[in-house]
């Protein structure tokens, strides 16, 4: 039987991602100086669990770099060596040529040599072991003697229970040169205590010839950490320091092999595979259960039927119901995620922005836990980035500058997550320098957004934010000031179904909302009548809805008809002259009127009926027919026939392009008619 090994080699991947995680987030919590004996462990595990993984899978260019980042962390721990800022740094970017290793094997691509050569000769330099130094010698090359090797391999009793394969690697030792071994039974256990699937056996082998240590190193690479293993050369049977080493690292407890988990969102390609609590999988296969149980009821009920089961058919219709609902739920629970995933990107990044622009910031996070949709997560990375950038950049102020304002010489950017109603919420705070929307409104002007007349809220101002090509910075740099990003952070929320609000204090604070739905497979939306259709919408769009009161119509030229509410003046949209569906209810009086909100803009759409809410699964109509301005997907209902889902938003957009019997005008100064 050929095993593929390739889904194994996903697997170590997608693991080694998260192992560098782990070393970035304890790497920033370090202060140079105090060496944090946990800290240090959890980084040194993590580097040799990816060291023995890029051996076994043939990543040799990925073993050899974390061999030397594991050398230098092995002789911290061992307190050869106190931990310094220089440390600090060099670690983080070897974490990142780590990760960018990884991302090429993944991809099939070929690594950045020039920078993974240079990163492992400041390792090399920092440990005092430069390669290009003739005066030096590496220990772990070869046997002086060109004799050969005594190996003493003394496997732990689990060591077999993760996939290692002792025959395999006697294997490879005898491709090496001429062997002999012998086992020791002293650990034996008689028969009656034998569990088979321990190792209990250890063994002394002799290997003859000329053999680099390295080719050694590289086929017990795997099982470091699950046995003792000693290595000395033939003509010397004093342990090396290394083999020393070996043997501390052997005390450590083994690095636990878990599921696949996320890989950093917004950080290179989506990931294939996601981590799943237990509780949830177990929840999904009591469901599976009840649903067969359902299932065996009515199929029982199926023979022989007559009218008198027609009640015990009704409940189990209401069962099967019920159960079908909460297979959907806990099948979309598999989905969710905690959003720490995307939040644990930010610390690396406020630190090395801190680091080259010489501001101080301190980083808070809360509701790391909040759940949402792993499609949503993907797709939410690159706008948070653009969000805490611009935070860093335009909000929080140099150290003397907050010092003179009587701030705190460290400035604060908080990130919160919690739900609302169906929606998650996103918040990106900081207690930098607020928004001047004087400066923001003549910035617009200069630009040639707005004429200097126009008359804007401060909502208004603020979105201005967002229009292509503005940015309020004095001076282009790496990170802003060339009106890039902000643009794109509103059109991909947007296309999430999500909102982005700004809310700011001058001298004071910023912050940035941002409302998305928990996720993109299912919403709940209101069924709606036009003629002989049924269209469906997204209920977090729906502001209320209303029968016609005609002495609130009004008209702006005849060209566009307002609905007043509440002191409010609202575009009407007649729903059946947008998408030319024929109706019997063409007065304003015989039909109701559905109050939405897209984009920021309201509107009222006139339609026949109102049906009912439900949840419905969403259907791609881009990927199965074509896009279509003001619908945003489709689904199929109870009786098997299509209803389209609209796009409040696009739908907005068309009425006021003007490419129906009644094209609106945009409203500004909110909505009211001048």
């Amino acid at each position: 039987m050929t095993i593929d090994m390739e889904q194994f080699k996903t697997t170590y991947i997608e693991e080694s991602h998260e192992g560098l995680e782990v070393m970035e987030s304890k790497l920033l919590e370090m202060d140079a100086g105090e060496t944090d004996e946990d800290a240090i462990n959890s980084i040194f595990r993590a580097a040799h669990s990816i060291k023995g993984g890029g051996a076994t899978f043939g990543f040799s260019d990925i073993s050899n770099f974390t061999h030397v980042v594991e050398t230098l962390l092995d002789e911290i721990r061992n307190g050869e060596r106190v931990i310094n800022q220089e440390a600090i740094d060099l670690f983080l970017t070897s974490v990142d040529v780590i990760r960018e290793m990884l991302t090429a094997a993944q991809k099939g691509e070929a690594i950045d040599e020039a920078r993974a050569s240079d990163v492992k000769q400041q390792l090399e330099k920092m440990l005092g072991t430069q390669a290009d130094d003739p005066a030096t010698l590496v220990e772990t090359q070869a046997n002086p003697n060109n004799v050969g090797w005594d190996i003493h391999f003394i496997p732990f009793p689990e060591m077999l229970t993760r996939g290692n394969d002792v025959v395999r690697m006697f294997r490879e030792l005898g491709e090496l040169g001429a062997f002999d071994v012998q086992a020791d039974l002293a650990k034996l256990p008689t028969l009656k205590d034998l569990n088979p699937e321990e190792c209990h056996i250890g063994w002394k082998i002799t290997l003859t010839g000329s053999v680099l240590r390295d080719q050694i190193d590289e086929i017990f690479a795997w099982v470091e950490g699950d046995c003792e293993l000693i290595i000395t050369p033939l003509a010397d049977t004093k342990p090396t320091k290394q083999d020393a080493k070996r043997q501390s690292q052997a005390k450590q407890p083994p690095v636990k092999v878990t599921a696949a988990a996320e890989r950093r969102v917004g950080a290179g390609a989506e990931s294939s595979s996601i981590r799943v609590d237990i509780e949830k999988i177990d929840a999904l296969i009591n469901m599976v259960g009840e649903l067969v149980i359902t299932q065996s009821m009515l199929s029982q009920l199926g023979e022989d039927f007559d009218m008198g089961r027609c009640e015990k058919l009704l409940k189990g219709l209401g069962q099967l119901e019920r159960n079908t609902r909460e297979l959907q739920e806990s099948v979309m629970r598999i989905r969710m995620i905690p959003i720490s995933f995307a939040f644990n990107r930010f610390p690396r990044m406020i630190h090395d922005m801190c680091g080259k622009f010489g501001k101080k910031v301190v980083l808070k996070l809360s509701g790391e836990s909040t759940e949402l949709d792993k499609t949503v997560m993907e797709k939410i990375g690159d706008p948070l980035v653009h969000l805490v950038r611009n935070s860093l950049d335009h909000g929080i102020e140099m150290p003397e500058q907050r010092v003179a304002a009587g701030k705190p010489e460290s400035g604060t950017v908080h990130l919160n997550a919690f739900h609302q109603g169906g929606n998650i919420v996103i918040e990106i705070t900081d207690d930098g320098a607020g928004l001047d929307k004087d400066k923001i409104f003549a910035k617009a002007v200069e630009k040639g957004l707005v004429e200097a007349s126009t008359v804007l809220s401060d909502d208004k101002i603020y979105d201005l934010l967002f229009q292509p090509g503005f940015s309020t910075a004095e001076q282009v740099t790496d990170i802003s000031g060339r009106g890039v990003g902000m643009d794109v952070v509103k059109r991909n929320i947007l296309a999430l179904g999500g909102s982005v609000e700004v809310a700011t204090e001058l001298g004071c604070c910023t912050t940035f909302t941002i409302r998305l739905p928990l996720t993109l497979a299912i919403l709940d939306g209101q069924l709606i009548c036009v003629g002989d259709e049924t269209y469906i919408i997204p209920l977090i769009s729906i502001i209320e809805s209303l029968q016609v009161d005609k002495k609130s119509v009004s008209a702006i030229a005849g060209k566009a008809e307002l609905y007043k509410l509440r002191e409010e003046y609202i575009p009407i949209i007649r729903f059946h002259h947008v998408f030319g569906v024929h109706t019997e209810k063409i007065s304003l009086e015989n039909g109701l009127l559905v109050v939405v909100e897209g984009n920021g803009y309201k509107a009222a759409l006139l339609v026949d009926d109102l049906l009912g809410q439900q949840q419905v699964v969403i259907k791609s109509l881009e990927t199965n027919f074509r896009k279509i301005d003001g619908v945003s997907g489709a689904t199929i209902l109870g009786d098997g026939t299509v209803a389209l889902i609209l796009d409040v938003a696009g739908l907005i957009r068309v009425a006021q392009s003007g490419k129906h019997q009644h094209p609106l005008n945009t409203i500004e100064n909110d909505g009211v008619a001048a």
